[in-house]
């Protein structure tokens, strides 16, 4: 699954219009769509006091740019 490198789904919902910051991990092909929707997470390592939180999105792309995060 591919990882979305922000530290909160809030992070990510602020940056809509935006490009999307994410590194790929799939062996079988890229999972990252310039047009279209895909599922990504960020799980991180929990050291305390971080603010990095564990989390799934559903993410919307349009013209390489974040269009909807759910």
């Amino acid at each position: 699954m591919m990882i979305l490198n922000y530290s909160s789904k809030k992070e990510l919902k602020n940056n809509i219009g935006e490009e999307l910051n994410y590194t790929e991990t799939s062996m079988f092909g890229e999972e990252y769509k310039s047009n279209g929707s895909f599922v990504g997470c960020n799980r991180p390592s929990l050291p305390e006091g971080t603010g990095t939180r564990e989390f799934f999105a559903e993410v919307t792309m349009e013209d390489g740019l974040i269009k909807e995060v759910k």
